[in-house]
């Protein structure tokens, strides 16, 4: 099973028999037998008929749409989890400040351990002063007692990290700091698209177990944001994405010829994106079971109001 990514602009989704055809300028592109997908992608100006949408619906499959741009616009499901338990459950956590504030501390312990995993791969730069403090934001994680303290520690890690990423990356790909309302230089661009990736794709996995995606524990609710999707998303950021990102820079797989720019925006063009999208596929097969057992790691913890024991790199 796997996903299948539409990028090609004007086409059109159409379902036959027991698979999907992907048709352009009235020409099937590609035919490809339904039991081999499990989730699809659309990227930009894609139509796909109504039949399809039926099709997709009734086989279970999760439908997200994207702009052409990357950004996520939202996802056509099936009928979502019937565990309200679950639901009742997590609401009751979050309004508990104690498990909170413990299951924040394991989130970001977990984030930093794997930051400092990341940059000890690279022995050959010097990080030394970068990774002492990210130890010691570790250790310091212990006395806090309130999601703002560990959302500073949290913060001042991220920044001490980007910090280390920007002196990992070659190819003239400059990176002074971490900017995504819009991204406006390539190495954003490509760590907006790959957080946009793996956000939709665990928010997906939170809501087919039954939680609701918008509530979440470290991440503070705001209007339409999927705060426990985001929660997880911690854990992954460096091992799924940032690897995956330094490995295109670095290996002039992705170069700054491939963006384009839209008034303050930033962003791959097509034949990039769908190298962006085949390396991320891939990347991506290695960790989907181990994220789909942080989600019901999470279900359990919830509850039974247990320690949530986080994915750490080794």
């Amino acid at each position: 099973m796997s996903t299948l990514y539409l990028t090609e602009q004007g086409s059109i989704l159409h379902k036959t028999q027991r698979r999907l055809v992907i048709i352009k300028n009235k020409k099937i592109i590609q035919e490809i037998p339904i039991f081999k997908i499990d989730r699809i992608l659309i990227f930009g100006n894609i139509q796909i008929s109504t039949q399809a949408l039926s099709f997709i619906l009734d086989s279970g499959i999760i439908c997200s749409f994207f702009s052409s741009q990357g950004k996520f616009k939202g996802s056509l499901r099936p009928v979502e989890s019937g565990n309200v338990f679950l639901r009742i459950a997590q609401y009751e956590r979050y309004l508990d400040k104690e498990f909170r504030v413990e299951i924040s501390k394991t989130i970001v312990y977990a984030k930093i351990n794997n930051e400092i995993k990341f940059l000890e791969n690279y022995s050959k730069t010097n990080f030394k002063e970068i990774i002492e403090e990210l130890k010691k934001n570790i250790n310091n994680l212990k006395d806090k007692n309130s999601i703002s303290s560990i959302m500073g520690i949290e913060g001042h890690s991220t920044s001490l990290y980007f910090k280390g990423l920007s002196l990992i990356l070659k190819n003239k790909f400059l990176f002074e700091k971490r900017e995504y309302h819009p991204p406006k230089d390539p190495a954003n661009a490509l760590l907006s698209f790959g957080y946009s990736l793996i956000t939709n794709e665990i928010f997906s996995l939170l809501s087919g177990i039954g939680f609701d995606p918008y509530i979440g524990f470290f991440h503070e609710l705001t209007y339409n944001r999927p705060s426990l999707a985001l929660d997880i998303v911690e854990e992954f950021r460096t091992p799924v994405v940032d690897k995956m990102i330094v490995t295109l820079i670095n290996k002039n797989i992705i170069k700054e010829e491939d963006f384009q720019r839209e008034e303050n925006s930033i962003y791959l063009n097509n034949i990039a994106k769908k190298a962006f999208l085949t390396h991320y596929e891939k990347r991506i097969q290695n960790y989907r079971e181990i994220i789909k057992v942080q989600c019901h790691k999470l279900m359990d913890s919830v509850l039974n109001k247990k320690i949530y024991e986080p994915y750490l790199e080794d």
